[in-house]
């Protein structure tokens, strides 16, 4: 899962960026590596890895991962190439879903790119971008069509739904509140436009440390943003990125009574990818043994032979079956022979949707 953070200059952006960076580098628990200056990879914590590890003792535990890229340069006009414009829009269309940080909190010493708080004003600001860079994309493939719509039934089809996107965009409304058919091919074509409004959304407020508490209930910025997701049916979630780079230079025993003194339950991170696997459909199916135990993120409703597949293409060429028992009773059972004796192992054909927290054993042959 790869996900872009993006927002204006000055709104929590990189620090929550730079507070993964840390996370990654300095805990055990959200291991980070750095390939870019501007991206990096963090294992998604999950009990339910490490606790087979103990019951398998085995030499290795993998953790799920995110793929985090901070996206600068958003201003107004980015469009239009203003800042380093085009090159980051660019780089959102290679992410599953955006995290669009918005400032929610007052600081007369952090200046704001137009000179007061206001996340209404703010997310128009990005997202107007973001229209308008799609806008170009739709109007260069109307462009070509244009003309073979006349002589072909099926181009002509298409044309018509891009004009209808088009409209839709027009009207300041973003890509993925636009009402795709059920047809196949024009599913298939919106697909294919790869349109940065159509990518899935998660609003991080980032407010002060005052405001976490009550997850930010009564901070009237929080309530704008939470006003605007749900137009668009997209996550929020509320966050202090300054918290969050104080959390991320602890241990574990440290961070937990850290945040437990701050009467919170999860770190920012922890809600961000609760949130991502929310708004993305996912969900986690496991694999245990000696050799390695470890976590596989697949979309919900997925069979069994394509689950197979996320760990080899050979596993799903030849699926045969689906050994397969719930993590709670693995573990309180000690043993897979001790859940085959109570009946609680299933033996799952190519119809099986995987649930998740299964843990599975495939049985193929190619």
């Amino acid at each position: 899962m790869k996900l872009g953070i993006v927002g204006l200059p000055n709104v929590g952006k990189s620090t929550l960026f730079n507070s993964l960076t840390k996370a990654g580098a300095e805990s055990a628990n959200y291991p980070f590596c750095t390939i870019d200056p501007n991206i990096g990879i963090v294992q998604v914590p999950d009990e339910r890895v490490d606790k087979l590890g103990e019951l398998y003792h085995t030499k290795k535990c993998t953790h799920a991962t995110i793929e985090f890229v901070d996206i600068a340069g958003l201003v107004k006009g980015a469009s239009k190439g203003e800042g380093l414009g085009n090159q980051f829009l660019a780089n959102i269309r290679e992410v599953d879903a955006i995290v669009h940080v918005v400032r929610c909190f007052e600081d007369t010493n952090v200046v704001h790119v137009d000179g007061s708080v206001d996340p209404a004003r703010d997310i128009e600001t990005i997202n107007l971008e973001l229209i308008f860079s799609d806008l170009e994309i739709l109007q260069r493939r109307i462009d070509k069509v244009a003309k073979q719509a006349k002589m072909d039934k099926t181009i002509a089809k298409e044309y018509e739904q891009l004009e209808e996107i088009k409209a839709h965009l027009e009207s300041g409304k973003m890509a993925r509140t636009f009402p795709v058919s059920d047809d196949e091919d024009k599913v298939a074509w919106f697909n294919s436009y790869n349109l940065l409004t159509a990518k899935p959304t998660i609003y991080a407020a980032n407010v002060s440390e005052d405001d976490l508490a009550d997850d930010g209930a009564s901070n009237k910025y929080v309530q704008a943003v939470r006003a605007q997701a749900a137009t668009e049916g997209s996550e929020v979630f509320v966050i202090c990125a300054q918290i969050e780079q104080e959390i991320a230079e602890l241990d574990d025993d440290e961070k937990a009574m850290f945040l437990e003194d701050l009467g919170l339950k999860q770190s920012g991170l922890d809600k961000l990818i609760a949130a991502s696997y929310s708004l993305l459909g996912l969900m986690s199916f496991l694999t245990a043994g000696e050799d390695e135990c470890r976590a596989w993120t697949i979309k919900k409703g997925t069979k069994a032979p394509q689950a197979a597949g996320k760990i080899h293409t050979d596993f799903e060429r030849g699926f045969i079956k689906a050994e397969v028992v719930n993590y709670k009773n693995l573990l309180e059972l000690g043993s897979l022979a001790a859940a085959r004796e109570k009946g609680l192992v299933g033996m799952e054909g190519k119809d099986y949707v995987v649930q998740d927290g299964d843990v599975i054993l495939f049985r193929f042959n190619v």
